[in-house]
């Protein structure tokens, strides 16, 4: 149930000093006293901005100087010739965000934070859009500013799509930047008011889809418009998994009253769990039912190794916890998302230091060391079936789903474990002493920091490392420290106004079928 940025072009197209070296055997590794994470808050907050000032570094290097759009990734060197020639909204909002961290750090001044969001909101201005819904397409290449009809690696046909998620994204940045950058808060506005979300929304399902097409592409798509314009092509998909990224989609929409607030509960917690109808999904969910604003929902969970919560679409840690770096989820539903978020990411600990025995943790979609880009994931916290896994040989598990599906045996062990920085740091709030462990870990036992900090990905059992930079996860992981080190500079502009009028109500309504001490 993703969408973002890369993860668009294969659909259709982690400082614990432990004890091991490189390849060594996984489960060695232990952390040590002198961990940042068993240091004074002094010598932490010195880590996190050693981490965030070479973070930004890797920013600098992928941004075009001419029209302020930052490339989708980047070689380990920063060698600017080792530019993608694309980009995306969401790579867009993640350096709009960058930057507003960077200046807030004190990594730049504010003047040239300021010429650097100027530069990119110009280009915004002047990109091709889909004018009725004011959504921006999902690649252009940042040094032209030309919307994408052709893939710059092999030539291959680009069908201009406009997507949900990464529009929701790109919004985001520009939010963060109406809030934090006075003198330009009328540009950042003005591409804002433009852009409805209502354009996604499904009233008869009470969902949003993935997005849609101007003209009609290949395999399914829906011809319509919600908003009684000409005829889109919608994906045949909706976003229909609550616990997932879109959902910042969703938020936008209702804040912006372009969504009805009923639609916060027409996606699933899970599917329901009688008869058969879902037998494909990961397990059959424990829950209840209840009504919020007239709408039935499943209250439904997922049980892994004593823990209870409520799953994501492929047991990612991004798909949960990306959304909270903006949006304070646990503040607003303390009987739902406050103990679904600390309980995802001791889900992800948990495999990665006991299920699966690698020494580290901290699953999502990355490059893959050994070539191209993949999802990984937590098998059993994710509701789709076949999942995403955490080891380059797919090992997954399976429950069963009652008398529909008998269980098979667990796993006798896992493969090659790719582990993605990013990930701890989406876990930095929840579990800080371990997320810097890990991060840490990481860095002793691996050649997996480099001059914009962590490398994007990880193969724990092999050693090998994706040496590129990425747009979005490096995004996730200034967003992680900017809150970190400013004081939740990036969640301000979302825990007021129409977002906390709007949305909040919703998220204090829910209980999820998960308590506190219940665990």
């Amino acid at each position: 149930m993703r969408s973002t940025s890369r993860l668009s072009v294969t659909a259709g197209v982690i400082l614990s000093l432990g004890l091991v070296a490189a390849g060594a055997p996984a489960s060695a590794a232990a952390p040590v006293a002198d961990s940042p994470a068993d240091s004074s808050g002094a010598a932490r907050a010195a880590v996190l901005r050693q981490y965030a000032a070479d973070t930004w570094r890797s920013f600098a290097a992928m941004v075009d100087p001419g029209t302020g759009l930052v490339a989708d990734n980047v070689g380990g060197d920063l060698d600017p010739a080792d530019r993608s020639a694309y980009t995306s909204p969401t790579n867009v909002g993640a350096y709009l965000w960058s930057t507003v961290v960077a200046r807030e750090t004190g990594l730049i001044p504010a003047g040239q934070a300021r010429d650097r969001i100027a530069r990119t909101l110009d280009t915004l201005g002047r990109l091709e859009i889909h004018e009725a819904s004011g959504m921006y397409y999902n690649w252009y290449d940042p040094a032209t500013g030309r919307k994408l009809t052709t893939w710059p690696a092999d030539g291959s046909t680009v069908h201009p799509f406009l997507s949900s998620v990464d529009n929701g994204w790109l919004a985001v940045g520009l939010e963060i930047v109406k809030d934090a950058v006075p003198e330009l808060a009328a540009p950042a506005d003005a591409l804002l008011g433009r852009m409805d979300f209502g354009y996604y929304y499904n009233p008869a399902e009470r969902q949003i889809r993935g997005g849609f097409w101007v003209q009609p592409p290949p395999g399914c798509s829906v011809a319509g418009n919600y908003r009684g314009g000409p005829d889109v092509y919608y994906t045949c998909h909706h976003y229909g998994a609550f616990n997932t990224e879109p959902r910042i989609a969703s938020y936008l929409g209702i804040a912006a009253g372009q969504i009805p607030p009923e639609h916060y509960f027409g996606t699933f917690r899970t599917f329901a769990p009688e008869g058969c109808d879902y037998a494909w999904t990961e397990q059959r969910p424990v829950g209840e039912w209840r009504t919020y604003l007239g709408v039935r929902v499943f209250e439904g969970a997922y049980r892994y190794r004593g823990l209870q919560l409520v799953p994501s679409w492929g047991g990612s840690m991004f798909e949960a916890l990306m959304v909270p770096l903006f949006v304070p989820e646990e503040q607003w539903g303390p009987r739902s998302w406050a103990i679904n978020h600390p309980t995802y990411v001791r889900a992800q600990i948990e495999h990665g230091l006991n299920e699966a025995g690698y020494g580290y943790w901290g699953f999502s979609p990355s490059n893959n060391p050994a070539g191209g880009y993949r999802e990984y994931g937590v098998d059993p916290i994710g509701m789709d079936g076949a999942g995403y896994t955490s080891d380059q040989e797919r090992t997954t598990v399976d429950y069963g789903y009652g008398e529909c599906r008998p269980a098979q045996p667990l796993p006798a062990r896992y493969g090659h474990g790719v582990v993605t920085p990013h990930a701890s740091f989406l876990a930095l709030r929840y579990a800080e002493g371990d997320a810097l462990r890990n991060l840490a870990n990481l860095r002793r036992d691996f050649d997996a920091y480099g001059p914009g900090g962590f490398y994007d990905a990880v193969d724990v059992t092999a050693g090998q490392v994706s040496k590129r930079y990425l747009a979005l996860d490096q995004g996730m992981v200034m967003a992680a420290l900017g809150n970190a080190l400013a004081h939740d500079v990036l969640r301000r502009p979302f825990s007021g106004g129409a977002m906390k009028q709007r949305v909040a109500p919703l998220m204090r309504m829910e209980e999820f079928s998960v308590a506190r001490g219940r665990n």
